[in-house]
């Protein structure tokens, strides 16, 4: 043996009396780090510095270890039978279990557990060497807990609320406050690390009429309806479904608000960028309802381009109160593009203008002065709408149904749903109206009256109505004439008491008039018997003067006393 070999032995001998004499001084139960130095299938021996190895059970390992591995045991005796050092890992962990629960509470650190079991009030929580805690079921979750069963066996983290080592030690731990912790501390360095225009992931939470709340970790985001597709979106259900995982863009965010805005569509190039090249005036597309208003109907024409069908251009003919009379959401139907606006997004569509317009060529199926047998539809009280084809009404004036009859009230002559005889009198495509005439299927008696009686002529009649201003006659024709009270008989020296003198006629009397004026186009005619009194008189004027030229006996005076007779008319 070399010197150097001596040196080294004599070390190794000081080294070892140290140790021994620092391990006299730690007493049973303390706690100690050994060294694995050999492994047996059922045992595991270290080495804790002392005259003899420690062995424990493999049973007390969660995983096998491997020599030269550091382990920390309790000294149970520091001679056993045999003169063996008696240790336990098992105990040692468990000391070291504590010790870090007591840490953990102090410092507020997250531990783990498991969820064990349901009881009165909340759950119980496996920490781990038959340790067991109590988390409240108001502080097991972020969200109000409606079936508390889903959370057995739930893997997590928690937060020691209470610690006691006590004769009745009590845990208390909230799993709530550590999942607000994560997600603030999740939400922080999002904020610090996330640009508009970044992708990011997340989970799909919970529905609203306005979008959808996605989970990125402990804190929402909105995927709002808009920003689902580019098209027309009337469900959020229809585009995400809940607990799914999906792959968002960033498109705001709002750091004092802490508000984040996530797009589904914006995966996907703006439709509108290219719409002028794929879309004209005129054009007709295909679309889809998506929503009806009481202003019109929105129509897609491909996801993302929606335009809209004013409630004027749905119909020619039919006057549509709500686009809801002819169309339905999910409806399929062709449109005419009529104008857009591509800065505000815009689309005017037609959906009468794919079909002919009936008004184009009325005037030839109806001509003014054809006759027509059609029913009437609705009766106003000026007149009557008669349906001349689906959509298309013609009017028909109540002065327009007698030459003659004053007639107060349509409804006296015109019943709803009956069949009339019209002539039509007048046709306006661009105000689309027609107008229609009873009347005008005869000739009209006023213009026949007035060539058979004009002014100044003797006509005979019979008292229709007597009123408190005249009489009323009916002439050939059926057409009435008023004689005013005043033209009822010629004056005389003595003044005539008009009102008294309306009391000698009665309706029914047959009566000789002088037309004194006719005006078929106001249908106005005015009767006077006192002109036709005067009239008579004249004759027999004129008929004495006659004979008295014959017989010579006619004088001046006469003559004057008849001018002055005329000059009174």
């Amino acid at each position: 043996m070399t010197d150097k070999d001596v040196t080294a032995d004599n070390n190794n001998l000081a080294l070892q009396e140290e140790y021994l004499k620092n391990f006299e001084d730690i007493e049973e139960g303390g706690l100690i780090e050994g060294v694995i130095i050999e492994i047996t299938p059922d045992q595991v021996f270290i080495d804790v510095g002392y005259k003899s190895e420690g062995k424990i059970s493999l049973d007390e390992f969660d995983k096998t270890p491997e020599i030269g591995d550091k382990v920390s045991v309790i000294l149970i005796k520091k001679e056993g039978r045999g003169g063996q050092v008696v240790v336990s890992k098992k105990k040692a962990d468990s000391r070291v279990f504590w010790k870090n629960l007591k840490e953990a509470s102090e410092a507020k650190t997250p531990i783990d557990g498991t969820v064990c079991k349901v009881i009165k009030g909340g759950f119980e929580v496996d920490l781990g060497f038959d340790v067991k805690a109590f988390n409240p079921i108001s502080k097991i979750d972020v969200t109000r807990v409606e079936t508390p069963e889903e959370y057995l066996n739930l893997k997590s983290k928690f937060i020691i609320d209470k610690f006691s080592t006590s004769a009745k030690a009590r845990i208390v731990v909230s799993r709530r406050q550590y999942l607000e912790s994560a997600a603030e501390e999740a939400k922080k360095t999002f904020f610090e690390n996330t640009q508009i225009g970044d992708d990011v992931e997340g989970t799909v939470k919970s529905f609203t009429s306005f979008g959808a709340f996605i989970d990125l970790g402990g804190f929402d985001g909105l995927l709002h309806i808009n920003d689902m597709s580019w098209g027309h979106v009337t469900k959020p259900k229809d585009y995400v479904k809940k607990g799914q995982v999906i792959k968002l863009k960033v498109i705001k965010i709002d750091p004092e608000d802490k508000k984040i805005n996530l797009s589904l569509k914006h995966f996907s190039d703006n439709p509108w960028n290219t719409f002028e090249n794929r879309y004209h005036i005129d054009d007709i597309v295909n679309g889809k309802v998506t929503k009806l208003t009481d202003f019109g109907a929105f129509i897609e024409i491909e996801e993302g381009i929606e335009g809209l069908a004013h409630i004027s251009e749905l119909s020619w003919t039919k006057r549509v109160n709500h686009p809801k009379e002819i169309l339905s959401i999910g409806d399929e139907v062709q449109v005419k593009i009529l104008a857009f606006n591509l800065d505000e997004g815009r689309i005017s569509l037609g959906l009468k203008q794919v079909l002919p317009n009936p008004w184009d060529d009325l005037e030839d199926k109806y001509p003014v002065g054809m006759t027509l047998k059609k029913v009437i539809k609705k009766v106003t009280n000026s007149g009557a709408f008669v349906e001349l084809e689906e959509g298309i009404d013609a009017f028909l004036h109540i002065d327009d149904y007698s030459w003659t009859r004053k007639i107060k009230n349509a409804s006296s002559v015109l019943k709803e749903g009956e069949e009339i005889e019209s002539v039509v009198i007048a046709i306006e495509p661009d105000t689309k109206r027609v107008r229609l005439g009873v009347k005008q299927l005869t000739d009209d008696p006023w213009d026949a009256l007035k060539k058979s009686y004009p002014r100044g002529s003797v006509i005979d009649g019979e008292i229709t109505n007597i009123t408190d201003f005249g009489i009323f006659v009916r002439v050939p024709g059926g057409i009435e004439g008023l004689v005013n009270k005043f033209n009822l008989a010629e004056t005389g020296p003595e003044r005539v008491d008009e009102d008294e003198l309306l009391k000698k006629f009665n309706v029914g009397d047959k009566v000789k008039c002088l037309v004194t004026e006719i005006k078929s186009d106001t249908q106005r005619l005015s009767l006077s018997i006192r002109e036709y009194q005067r009239s008579l008189q004249r004759q027999e004027l004129s008929k004495y003067i006659h004979d008295s030229e014959e017989e010579g006996n006619f004088t001046l005076g006469d003559m004057l006393k008849d001018k002055i007779n005329l000059d009174d008319e």
